[in-house]
């Protein structure tokens, strides 16, 4: 039977054909059912004897380029173009082996000749070249081949290399780049060692074994009706592509915790998937896949999903357990004490206030809260004494001891209170259920894989240290602190939590154009941020290789004509093909996007609001800006983005009452427009009425 297969470079370009020419593409590979008809709807390309590129007639003006290999069976489509450009795309590239990793390789062979002129040029100027310092041999034994090899020895600086990103081929790229970083061969050999394999000899001729060894680059798709799900939703998809430089971390075994960071778009949470996935088959035990809300639990479990079906091992799925944290806390506590009666925001802050009445002293109820939970909790204080000795690290407000006993006299009576009448929060759930976890004899899980894991707080990484015992591989970490949105600041390491000697960064933003990039990063450029090991975080180096459109920011009137535009922006992007699934309009309260999702519903487009639904539909997706994270569109519109709405009155502490408390709820305020700008792939828009929000002072507008 003939194996269809496509290449994953294609998805993100077919998602952009018109839906026309989508549905022609799926009528035309339908045909694809066994290996006798598949090669009778193959031609050959004149005057390319041995070429293993064939075209496949789409309709009269479209043809498909499929590799199709002399000996084998398997057939990947590469690329729907125009007639006379699929033509001229197949003349100029070549395929092969690479004889590192075994994998198929595509590359316009014509671009890299057509290059090497201007750079032997530049080259004869200069003294020195980028990769004097590296033999031919080591460059050989990391995979890179005889062209690659020439063009590399042209080069002098390292934009050149920058700009012949999308000229070869992406391993041969990643190794390149990695040793004009300055890192050695044996430093490259372990960062891309899952991609490169050492001490196999790979037929290079073969390239139907490359293409099935190729699982990075190509999606094996079994039979017509699989070919139409995956191509019904191609941007889904595209959303778990592992890249080869994120394979050795995906792949690495650790000797205890390990982290790695990076900013929006780099990836981690398509690490933490493939790391979750491949702890599973592994099947040293059961792997707890956490992350800090229920909306991005469901998209972890449905992109978990997706990747077990395109790997073809869903058995490994038995062996995942998606669970948000506060989920898993309650789960454990419920087994043993049955439903909590939980203390809601409102009964606290009475109570608090009933406590404070009695003290006759300067401190008010919200500061005393936050020193019960970022202070008592989070340090595991349990005495007077205790709490006197307790580093209050960004808390702000200093305290002398006698006002620190009256913190603690109220702090005891809260808790008090609450044993009294059998009440609880969340963070004593969250409490308890370590506890729990801790006298298990036998843990539930063997490895925990946490993503976003920035806006866990001090309980909730105790309860995880809890779920799996310590050892290898045990914990798992993704996470930038630049996005925190919600947690406090914590130290790992307080925590029970050893990560030294065990972090990687990704620098390379795979999601979001150049342009959208560093516009977004101008939000928080300049503000200090945790690295969640006592330091601080640094996005220098932070890059993206994408191409695009600059924001579009505007000023209006009104909310009124602030919604007009909406809609306008929104029917432009739906004439450019973009469909309604790829949109996303982004608020600071449920009210704006309430309203605005109602305006759009009002011009006839369909809408979902993500408060009530987190599934993927063809619809476009209106939330608050917490609800967009872990998400991602074409394009996205920020509403409401002024000095009234942003950053939002009731989410700030008093500076009066708790300076310290009133400046990170300022970060993450900040944090939080990042996020929602970030989660955009090609266009963003960005809009206020009134004055523009504070956090947008230094853009420009």
């Amino acid at each position: 039977m003939a194996q269809l297969a496509l290449y994953r470079d294609f998805l993100t370009d077919f998602a952009k054909l018109e839906k026309t020419v989508q549905m022609r593409v799926s009528e035309a590979f339908e045909k694809f059912e066994n290996a006798v008809h598949a090669g009778a709807h193959l031609e050959k390309i004149s005057g390319l004897k041995g070429s293993p590129f064939r075209t496949i007639r789409i309709d009269r003006f479209w043809r498909g380029v499929v590799l199709a290999p002399e000996s084998g069976d398997t057939y990947t489509l590469l690329a729907v173009l125009p007639h006379d450009d699929a033509y001229e795309w197949v003349r100029r590239r070549r395929a092969s082996v690479n004889t590192a990793t075994g994998r198929i390789e595509i590359r316009d062979v014509a671009a890299i000749d057509a290059s090497m002129p201007q750079l032997e040029r530049m080259a004869s100027k200069r003294q020195g070249r980028l990769f004097d310092h590296i033999g031919d041999a080591d460059m050989r034994r990391l995979g890179v081949d005889e062209q690659t090899l020439a063009f590399a020895r042209a080069l002098t600086d390292d934009f050149q290399l920058e700009a012949a990103r999308a000229l070869l081929p992406q391993v041969q790229w990643e190794v390149l780049y990695g040793l004009a970083a300055g890192m050695s061969p044996e430093d490259v050999w372990q960062e891309l060692g899952a991609a490169i394999s050492a001490g196999q000899d790979f037929d290079t001729e073969d390239l139907d074994a490359a293409v099935r060894r190729s699982g990075d680059r190509v999606l094996l798709v079994d039979g017509p009706s699989d070919l139409l799900a995956v191509l019904a939703d191609p941007f889904e998809l595209w959303r778990i592509y592992l890249h080869p430089a994120q394979r050795s971390v995906v792949e690495a075994t650790y000797r205890g915790p390990a982290r790695v960071g990076g900013g929006p778009g780099t990836g981690k949470t398509v690490v933490a998937l493939h790391r979750a996935f491949r702890l599973a088959q592994r099947g040293a035990g059961m792997v707890l896949l956490t992350t800090f809300t229920s909306t991005l639990a469901e998209q972890l479990e449905r992109s978990l999903r997706l990747l077990a079906e395109s790997s073809g091992d869903t058995e490994a799925l038995q062996r995942v357990r998606v669970e948000h944290v506060d989920r898993l806390a309650h789960r454990v506590f419920r087994a043993e004490h049955g439903r909590p009666t939980l203390l809601d925001n409102t009964a606290e802050q009475k109570l608090w206030e009933q406590i404070t009445a009695g003290l006759r002293d300067d401190l008010p109820p919200a500061f005393l809260a936050e020193e019960w939970r970022q202070v008592v909790l989070a340090r595991r204080v349990s005495s007077a004494p205790d709490y006197l000795a307790a580093k209050r690290t960004g808390r702000g407000r200093a305290l002398n001891p006698t006002v620190k006993s009256r913190v603690w006299q109220a702090v005891d009576e809260f808790r008090r209170l609450l044993d009294e009448r059998g009440l609880w929060t969340h963070e004593t759930v969250c409490e308890e259920a370590e506890r729990l976890l801790t006298a298990r004899a036998k843990p539930e899980f063997r490895h925990v894989v946490v993503d976003e894991a920035q806006d866990l707080g001090a309980l909730q990484w105790r309860l995880l240290r809890a779920a799996a015992p310590e050892a290898g591989d045990d914990l798992f970490i993704t996470g930038d602190t630049h996005q925190r949105v919600y947690g406090p600041q914590v130290t790992l390491s307080e925590v029970g939590v050893n990560i030294r000697g065990r972090s990687t960064k990704l620098r390379v933003n795979y999601r979001t154009t150049a342009q959208i990039l560093g516009w977004s990063l101008g939000v928080v450029r300049g503000e200090p941020v945790d690295d969640l090991d006592g330091g601080l975080e640094s996005l220098a180096g932070y890059r993206s290789e994408m191409r695009g459109a600059p924001p579009q920011t505007a000023a209006l009137s009104t909310w009124e004509r602030e919604l007009d535009h909406l809609a306008s922006t929104v029917r432009q992007w739906r004439e450019d093909g973009v469909l309604p699934g790829e949109i996303g309009v982004a608020a600071r309260s449920n009210r704006l996007a309430e309203q605005a999702a109602a305006a759009l519903e009002r011009t006839g487009v369909p809408v979902r609001l993500l408060a009530r639904s987190g599934e993927p539909s063809e619809s476009i997706a209106v939330g608050t800006m917490h609800r967009m994270k872990g998400l991602e569109f074409r394009c996205l519109a920020v509403v409401g983005a002024g000095a009234d709405h942003l950053p939002a009155p009731r989410s700030l502490t008093s500076e009066a009452q708790d300076s310290g408390a009133h400046a990170r709820d300022l970060l993450r305020e900040r944090c939080l427009l990042y996020v929602a700008c970030t989660r955009a792939r090609e266009r963003l828009s960005v809009t206020w009425h009134g004055a523009p929000s504070p956090f947008l002072a230094d853009l420009g507008n």
